[in-house]
């Protein structure tokens, strides 16, 4: 009705809490905003219905998740909990590309609904999507710097146990899998401690350089380079220390050519 009104709501930063055992009366009021008219509202909500999705349009979920951040920025994050049970069902929903969808916005939806409601609602969807089809998981790979610089720091060091696990595909052949993970990791340096990059990041990043795909190799000697300079400006020489003797041992007097040319690579 106005546009004030709508930026308004839009750009409110308030956090309200949502209570999960509603009776279907209050149900039904949790549904109930005033940014867009309420009967547009329950349309859109309405798409996820699986009969609908069998007699009007096989690909109607796909479209819902595909416009679903762009409903939740209009209506702004104090209006979240007329989504969150719509959001659930989708990132559920029985066809992966319904699912893939949504993980490759599940960030943008991050930024909209801020710290809180990121923490509670979308970290367990965010996870369920991390032990998905490859096809899915990609969608939060291509992003994952931009979902977890988003979170605190304590929850944001438990992933540091999952990202070995990308190196494990549907298919081996999937080597992009890998490329994007090496390109990621070289950003996810800026989140972490030096202790954490040791410990965490350096194992994967040494399997990449190993790689049998050279495009993987490349990308990952830029990742072990970022790595040093990171460890180097770091307070604790230890670890850049640590770091430049592996490579030395691991490729620099490598009996394979292949090794010592990995080295070189790295050097440059």
């Amino acid at each position: 009705q106005s546009m004030d009104s709508t930026l308004h709501y839009i750009h409110n930063d308030s956090d309200l809490s949502t209570n999960s055992s509603f009776s279907p009366e209050e149900e039904r009021k949790s549904k109930v905003q005033d940014v867009v008219p309420q009967a547009l509202l329950d349309q859109y909500l309405s798409m996820t219905d699986p009969s609908r999705a069998q007699t009007v349009d096989t690909e109607i979920a796909k479209h819902c998740a595909y416009s679903l951040p762009g409903v939740a920025l209009t209506l702004g994050r104090q209006n979240w909990h007329c989504l969150k049970d719509t959001y659930e069902t989708l990132a559920s929903d029985m066809q992966w590309k319904v699912r893939r969808t949504l993980a490759f916005s599940i960030h943008e939806l991050a930024v909209i609904l801020g710290d809180q409601l990121t923490a509670g609602d979308l970290v367990p969807v965010f996870n369920g999507f991390l032990k998905d089809l490859d096809e899915v998981r990609i969608g939060v790979l291509k992003h994952l710097h931009d979902f977890l610089k988003l979170l605190h720091v304590d929850k944001r060091r438990e992933y540091l146990y999952q990202l070995q696990e990308f190196l494990v595909t549907d298919n081996s052949r999937n080597w992009r899998f890998r490329a994007e993970l090496a390109e990621q990791l070289i950003l996810l340096l800026d989140l972490y401690s030096a202790r954490d990059i040791y410990d965490y990041l350096r194992p994967i990043a040494f399997t990449l350089c190993a790689d049998k795909v050279a495009s993987v190799r490349w990308i990952s000697y830029k990742l072990v380079s970022e790595m040093v300079k990171k460890l180097y400006m770091a307070s604790t020489p230890t670890f850049v220390v640590d770091l430049m003797n592996e490579l030395v041992e691991k490729f620099c007097r490598c009996h394979k050519w292949s090794g010592r040319q990995t080295f070189v690579f790295i050097c440059q």
